[in-house]
């Protein structure tokens, strides 16, 4: 035995770190703006979604892409969760924070796939889309 900590350890625990920056980058600005979701949600998404697609990746002999639609499928719940409808004018709120949180699934899936650059790019993204401003619409009715 070699050891603990053998390539596929060291390569987890660089996936990890990345899923773990990645979600503070991505859970930050949802903190600074007030909104549901922040770090910890993001982070543990992110990494959750990391960790499948690493093991569906690294273990096995099976098609990782069947792990990757579960992932999304599960995740789906969790942003429908946070979808709520308002009782006044029927307004739906959350529901960038829900797609932020489908988001990060698929920032988590680069991860675990082994695509770090397209990962932390996609973080950077989701940072310049939600900070574009919401245009309200105005209905005289």
């Amino acid at each position: 035995m070699d050891g603990i900590f053998g390539a596929r350890e060291i390569e987890f625990a660089i996936d990890l770190a990345l899923a773990l920056l990645c979600g503070m980058i991505v859970g930050l600005e949802r903190e600074l703006r007030g909104k549901p979701a922040g770090i910890s949600t993001q982070t543990l998404v992110i990494t959750g979604a990391m960790m499948f697609a690493f093991f569906s990746r690294t273990i096995g002999e099976g098609d990782p892409t069947r792990i990757a639609a579960q992932i999304v499928s599960g995740v789906g719940f969790l942003g429908a969760g946070i979808i709520l409808k308002s009782e006044k004018k029927d307004k739906i709120q959350n529901l960038t924070t829900a797609a932020s949180i489908w988001y990060g699934a698929a920032i988590g899936m680069a991860l675990g796939f082994n695509m770090h650059a397209i990962a932390i790019l996609a973080s950077l993204y989701a940072v310049a889309i939600n900070r574009i401003p919401h245009v309200k619409k105005y209905n005289d009715e």
